[in-house]
């Protein structure tokens, strides 16, 4: 037996523990009384005064908006709307990153199934990431307390927005910690995890690269881990957003060309970073 032998067990484990409940996946489809008021005269403008819950939000209502001069099938779709001014999203984003910033949950299971929960925030424009903490046990006052934490520091960076999903973990003092710095808190739409696309980008990495590989003793453990792994993200992981470098890149005056490369192994050899030795 290998090790990779024994993580694929606890994977599969925790995959037997998270396994979903039989019935409908995904976004819940609209109904059909729903879809017929759509599609009726002036349904542009219906389908616009709908939302208000999940099932029967505006972008489910526009899949099925059609003028009534074309027989109103409920499978036929409109051209979308002309343009009317000021930059698209993708733009406006691009200009804002700088002031932005991302949190997110993910869960991770310890080697006795036991269930932890680490905080992170992600700035958009230039990918730093930092560690709130981890816990087992996630009220709003540990929330809160982490978002004490970080806010005046991220006041004193510029950040102006904070994106987070619509979570009941994040209890109105944690929004309101923010906003007394000044940061606008803004919620990203229901069940569309890619609108925190960056955010859940790094779980991902986090996952792949570092947690899928190890099998966590202890909240203790998870932390120092985490931390040691986003130090590594923060200064010596490459990004193809930044042009290939890191998101604090190291200021100081390079090291002479002919000196030797070195190699320096983090969490057990887990992780491999490279530096030129003084020739």
């Amino acid at each position: 037996m290998t090790p990779r032998t024994l993580l694929r067990w606890h994977q599969r484990l925790v995959r037997w523990k998270w396994r979903p409940a039989t019935g409908q996946r995904g976004r819940p489809s609209l109904p059909a009384e729903v879809r017929d008021w759509c599609c009726g005269s002036r349904g542009r403008i219906r389908a616009g005064a709908i939302g208000g819950s999940a099932a029967n939000s505006p972008s489910s209502a526009s899949g099925y908006r059609q003028p009534a001069s074309d027989g109103c099938s409920p499978a036929a779709r409109l051209e979308p709307a002309p343009r009317r001014g000021g930059p698209s999203w993708r733009e406006f984003l691009h200009a804002q990153a700088a002031s932005i910033v991302a949190c997110d949950f993910f869960t991770v299971e310890s080697l006795l199934l036991r269930r932890y929960y680490a905080l992170f925030f992600i700035a958009h424009g230039s990918r730093r990431v930092w560690l709130a903490g981890c816990t087992g046990n996630l009220t709003g006052v540990w929330v809160r307390q982490q978002a004490r934490n970080l806010g005046l520091d991220f006041s004193d960076q510029g950040v102006r927005f904070l994106i987070r999903d619509r979570d009941s973990k994040y209890s109105g003092p944690f929004d309101e910690v923010f906003r007394s710095e000044g940061i606008r808190i803004v919620k990203t739409p229901v069940r569309a995890p890619t609108a925190n696309a960056i955010a859940e980008r790094f779980v991902r990495t986090v996952r792949g690269e570092c947690l899928d590989w190890l099998l966590i003793l202890n909240r203790r453990h998870l932390e120092r881990v985490l931390r040691v792994y986003v130090d590594h993200y923060n200064r010596e992981r490459p990004h193809r957003a930044l042009d290939l470098r890191p998101p604090e890149l190291d200021e100081r005056p390079e090291r002479s060309p002919q000196g030797e490369i070195r190699r320096r192994d983090r969490l057990g050899g887990l992780i491999h970073e490279h530096y030129r030795a003084a020739a």
